[in-house]
């Protein structure tokens, strides 16, 4: 891990595949994430892309990116495209045992002023993500 690089770590009452399902479907993947649920598609393999449109106070915004790295149940890797260039985002799923999953998010850190907001955000999509997956 490097000082530019933001990690944040949550351990999950749930098995690995439900996991890994749920961030990889598009039905659940909406939900966690803030998405209009139809503007959402993934094509969650190595060179397939991904596209959510979620709403801000500014208005809608729409994201997409690609995977440039799938391990099925254990890692993926993915771009989220911006104006300013391309952001890589790792996700690893870890089997804790006894039906207890670690997942371990990295992002490139923003700039110094932009740190502790970008983790906020980050730890927010986790807790989403966690809202979602107790509900499966």
């Amino acid at each position: 891990m490097s000082s530019a690089e933001i990690t944040i770590t949550r351990d999950l009452d749930a098995p690995r595949e439900t996991v890994w399902r749920v961030w990889t479907e598009p039905e659940y993947f909406a939900r966690w994430f803030g998405a209009a649920p139809q503007s959402v598609a993934l094509d969650v393999r190595p060179g397939g892309a991904w596209r959510a449109t979620v709403a801000t106070p500014g208005g809608e915004m729409p994201l997409r990116g690609g995977y440039r790295e799938v391990v099925g149940g254990e890692r993926l890797v993915w771009t989220l495209d911006l104006p300013q260039g391309s952001m890589e985002l790792t996700a690893a799923f870890a089997d804790l045992g006894g039906g207890r999953t670690r997942v371990v998010l990295r992002q490139p850190a923003p700039p110094r002023e932009q740190c502790a907001q970008a983790e906020e955000g980050a730890a927010r999509l986790l807790d989403g993500f966690a809202e979602v997956l107790a509900s499966v």
